[in-house]
């Protein structure tokens, strides 16, 4: 069994993985500049709380996008389970050509993300992460990593739109009844998720164009599930991709076991 972190701007996911089945989930909020000792104290309750020993795992992955936290999860993992945490990174071996303009700028969760849809879907894909920031990208059909895009995420977006006006209120992100909305919250509701929808259609069809074939379509994050089923193209929603990814990652970097 491996542990497997996923640190977020809003949100660090821990799983536990069993010859690539997921048996535990926990979200906890990120939070930087949180010491080595508070982070072993935290990870070491949530561990205890599922009845999870500490001294069970076989190894652990993470990947983060807060670099600032990177260095005390890393040690609080040591301490708690006494193994070296293998952190998502250039030098990694990924399965994918990665063709950007510096491939050592590409961040940890793009990659992980990447990774999940080739193991588990094929490709080419196009894979959307709709979190604090919505990314959109692409694996063509050689497994070569193109880039891709990248926009504010909706929660992000419209908390923004909340705090610099003085008549728009915040809102949650759920659907309204209709587009043509009759009512201020239900207008921003309409603008939220019908057109975040239509941004992701559109840009999807951008992509594939200049691709010049069709890809799969996979989302994770959040708010997957809330934007997706009113996309007008069919879209896999898959809320674990990332935790996947990393078990697909630890299982590539291992190293080779002789006959």
């Amino acid at each position: 069994m491996i542990l497997a972190i996923d640190v977020g701007n809003t949100n660090i996911v821990l799983g536990c993985i069993e010859d690539g089945k997921i048996l535990n989930i926990v979200r906890i909020q990120t939070r930087i500049g949180e010491t080595e000792a508070e982070c072993a104290i935290k990870l070491g309750q949530l561990l205890e709380f599922y009845g999870i020993d500490p001294k069970g795992f076989d190894g652990a992955i993470l990947s983060s996008v807060v670099p600032p936290v990177v260095p005390a999860l890393t040690a609080a993992v040591k301490k708690i389970t006494g193994l070296d945490c293998m952190v998502v990174g250039p030098g990694m071996k990924t399965g994918m050509d990665v063709r950007i303009d510096d491939p050592s700028t590409l961040a940890g969760d793009l990659v992980v993300g990447s990774v999940a849809a080739m193991a588990c879907y094929g490709t080419p894909a196009i894979v959307m992460d709709m979190g604090t920031a919505t990314t959109v990208v692409v694996i063509d059909k050689d497994d070569c990593y193109r880039g891709g895009a990248i926009l504010p995420g909706v929660k992000l977006s419209y908390a923004a739109l909340a705090s610099g006006t003085s008549l728009l209120p915040d809102i949650s992100i759920t659907p309204p009844k209709k587009v043509v909305a009759t009512n201020t919250v239900d207008a921003m509701r309409s603008g939220a998720v019908f057109g975040t929808a239509a941004t992701i259609d559109g840009i999807v069809d951008r992509m594939e164009e200049e691709l010049g074939y069709p890809c799969k379509l996979i989302a994770t994050g959040g708010l997957a599930q809330a934007i997706t089923p009113y996309c007008k193209r069919e879209i896999i929603c898959d809320n674990d991709l990332l935790l996947k990814g990393l078990w697909a990652l630890y299982e590539k970097n291992q190293p080779r076991r002789k006959k």
